[in-house]
């Protein structure tokens, strides 16, 4: 495997610094600060995932509510071994990593076809992804493990060249993008992809809306403490100075977009300091939005491909439909150039 000389890599859990290009902590700033600053201000659904909130969002897999987890193990333990036959894939590269069930199916399969010879783990949460990295060389001891601290939506080239690889990008995280950056996002997985690389995209599917909103709103109040656990980021990582108890977890459906909503709501007046003697005000009411979650149909996702170079070459589903993955292949242009 070759590896881009600038980012932080992990190689058998071997530490090597760099500069990655999402790390420039006054870039981040500026960015939190603007999107505070918007009509409806918003925080990047990226600054969930601290070490707090990389547990918390283990916790939410776990619940009853939470069809999305078991429904996506369940259809990947029936369809990894067609994958990986249909793929020929020797590495698998995962776009937020974890040492799950769900990488492992993969792992397993490529391990049973004779075919297991690397795996590329690529997320924001360096502790997180250590552990990861270091239960993943453990278990499959004759494969090389990489590491790579980045944000997929800047970082892709970080991941290096290779050949016969299987991206994956699961959990329906895709859907967390906003429309302009799913294209782009599309258009930057086409350009790292080789003409023998495949990717495999977990889809959260369109469904009754009591169902999704019960998904966001668990009566353990996990994913209420996920959510505001970003406040708690953005204090640490950049001196804000948000009140959490100030605000309350809300979640919704919206059917116009197909997406669900997360937002913090002010529960009385507050203020919060942006640092540069800028301050936010919130009234009674006021909200952040913290994450948006689209839903998807076939056709939905496969209008989002066009002009990305992207094209979808098997479409797989659960018995309920609730859950889907997509393989996708770089279109026939570029495979054949």
């Amino acid at each position: 495997m070759r590896r881009a000389a600038d980012a932080k890599i992990f190689e058998f859990v071997r530490i090597e610094r760099g500069n990655r290009h999402a790390g420039d902590p006054e870039a981040e700033r500026i960015e939190v600060r603007q999107n505070l600053l918007r009509i409806l201000p918003r925080i990047d659904s990226k600054y969930f995932y601290d070490d707090i909130g990389s547990r918390l969002f283990e916790e939410i897999t776990q619940l009853p509510e939470y069809y999305q987890t078991r429904t996506e193990e369940a259809l990947l333990e029936g369809i990894a071994d067609d994958v990986v036959r249909l793929t020929g894939a020797r590495e698998l590269v995962e776009l937020g990593s974890g040492a799950g069930r769900k990488i492992r199916l993969l792992l397993d399969a490529m391990r049973r076809q004779g075919q297991l010879e690397n795996c590329v783990l690529l997320d924001i949460n360096e502790s997180f992804l250590r552990a990861s990295a270091e239960e993943l060389a453990d278990r499959y001891p004759e494969m090389e493990v990489c590491g790579v601290v980045g944000d997929f939506l800047h970082d892709l080239e970080s991941v290096g060249s290779g050949d016969n690889r299987l991206f994956i990008f699961l959990a329906g995280t895709i859907g967390n993008l906003y429309p302009r950056q799913l294209g782009t996002f599309l258009k930057n997985v086409c350009a790292t992809l080789g003409p023998d690389d495949s990717f495999l995209i977990g889809l959260d599917l369109i469904k009754d809306a009591k169902r999704l909103e019960a998904a966001y709103n668990d009566s353990a109040g996990v994913t209420a403490d996920f959510n505001l656990n970003a406040l708690r980021v953005l204090n640490h990582r950049f001196g804000t100075t948000f009140e959490i108890d100030a605000f309350e977890h809300v979640a919704f459906y919206d059917p116009e977009r197909e997406w669900i909503e997360m937002r913090l709501r002010a529960l009385r007046p507050t203020t919060a300091s942006l640092g540069e003697s800028r301050e936010l005000r919130f009234d009674t009411g006021d909200e952040i939005r913290t994450e948006i979650s689209r839903k998807f149909s076939r056709e939905t996702f496969e209008r989002e491909l066009v002009g990305t170079g992207l094209e979808l070459t098997a479409w797989f589903t659960d018995p309920e439909g609730l859950f889907a993955t997509g393989l996708v292949r770089p279109a026939i242009k570029k495979r054949s150039s």
